[in-house]
């Protein structure tokens, strides 16, 4: 899959959206359907290992993750085993004048059964996982 870029303007302060979606320990309480499990690995300084669940376009992406953040302005993530090993996405968040602007940097790769069972509709991917962060946004929001 190629590389694909997403901007959504958040109407809330940059600490607490970045708060919020640094928070991965917290998305199986706060987006459950799409994350089932999460397990945290190991913590260092500002980087994380963490085994996911992801449900995205009709599949579950079981992948251990590497979070490096940079607060508030970036965090990166690396997925460094399983189903979607290799695939990177760089979170950087601008504080505006009436809230945050968050810049989403994915290059999805896909592995084995779940590259060939996407092979004929490359857009749901984009799609479905545009969809998760707009539940973030109306998290970051209320």
């Amino acid at each position: 899959m190629s590389k694909i870029i997403f901007e959504k303007i958040i109407k809330a302060d940059r600490k607490k959206v970045f708060e919020l979606s640094t928070n991965y320990e917290n998305f199986q309480k706060i987006l459950s359907s799409q994350y089932p499990s999460i397990r945290i690995i190991s913590v260092r300084g500002n980087t994380s290992v963490v085994e996911e669940h992801l449900r995205i376009a009709g599949q579950e992406l079981v992948m251990m993750v590497k979070h490096v953040i940079d607060e508030p302005i970036l965090h990166e993530i690396f997925v460094i085993g399983g189903d979607a090993k290799g695939t990177h996405i760089i979170n950087r968040y601008e504080q505006i004048p009436y809230g945050t602007k968050l810049t989403l940097e994915v290059d999805w790769k896909l592995k084995g059964v779940m590259r060939l069972s996407n092979l004929f509709d490359k857009t749901k991917f984009p799609t479905e996982y545009s969809k998760i962060i707009d539940k973030f946004v109306t998290i970051a929001e209320c």
